[in-house]
């Protein structure tokens, strides 16, 4: 029996998920990690040799932002992304959403695939101290295997639902190691901001083995969404986001102020 193309990628995008979803509460290692307790950010580094740059790197994230310097010859980020199914993974530290291949951001002349995206409560970057209601942070890769994080900040801050997050809710699942699939054309770029303005410093994956070498863009511009959004969020997760870290001297770059 021959399957229709959509529903055997939809297959496929399910499978892949499942297959890159660790267990519960592990790293990719597969040492078990938390943001609180004993094994919260302060002891990440002790837990697993390959969590060591946790600790003794100096570009991790995510940082405050404060004092950027503005760089007129920053271009904005292109923005690519596709319509179409979604698989939202709770993996026991936040809600990942894998999507199908083809969608990709250009930032530097470079073109980065969007691998997955992820959602945290509050946002993991602060701004001049403050901490935002979410972000979501799109992990992209290029071809040579370079990382670049696209972070969006979420702000509670309308009784209108933001449209691309009502069609994830409604699969949010809520046990960690499951997951669920929207068949739906879902567009992720329905969580970007139409402000091109961004922050850029360099950092890490903001988790274990928590990689350095990762060209993060935040944007400055945070997208609303109702507090309904954020409530059926929080019910799964009161906090999962690691605290600013040390700058280090790394600079801050804005293309827009």
């Amino acid at each position: 029996m021959r399957i229709p193309v959509l529903a055997a990628l939809v297959l496929g995008l399910s499978s892949l998920a499942v297959a890159q979803t660790p267990a519960a509460n592990t790293g990719q290692a597969g040492t078990a990690w938390d943001y609180v307790g004993p094994k919260g950010p302060l002891y990440w580094s002790r837990l697993n040799p390959a969590y060591k740059a946790c600790t003794d790197g100096h570009e991790q994230s995510p940082i405050n932002i404060h004092h950027a310097l503005l760089n007129k010859s920053l271009k904005p980020v292109q923005i690519d992304f596709m319509g179409g199914p979604v698989t939202l993974v709770n993996t026991g530290h936040a809600i990942v959403a894998h999507v199908l291949p083809g969608s990709y951001i250009v930032a530097g002349g470079v073109r980065y695939n969007l691998v997955d995206f992820s959602f945290h409560h509050p946002s993991e970057h602060s701004v001049n101290g403050k901490l935002y209601d979410m972000e979501v942070d799109f992990l992209c890769r290029s071809a040579s295997g370079k990382m670049v994080m696209l972070a969006v900040l979420l702000s509670e801050a309308s009784d209108f639902p933001n449209t691309t997050l009502t069609m994830l809710w409604r699969h949010l699942p809520a046990t960690p190691g499951t997951s669920e699939t929207d068949n739906d054309m879902v567009d992720p770029s329905g969580l970007i901001p139409n402000e091109p303005g961004y922050w850029t410093y360099m950092g890490s994956l903001p988790a274990p083995p928590c990689t350095e070498g990762v060209r993060w863009f935040i944007y400055q511009n945070p997208v609303s969404i109702s507090q309904s959004q954020l409530l059926a969020f929080v019910r799964l997760y009161k906090s999962n986001t690691r605290p600013p870290q040390d700058l280090h001297g790394r600079q801050i770059e804005a293309n827009h102020q």
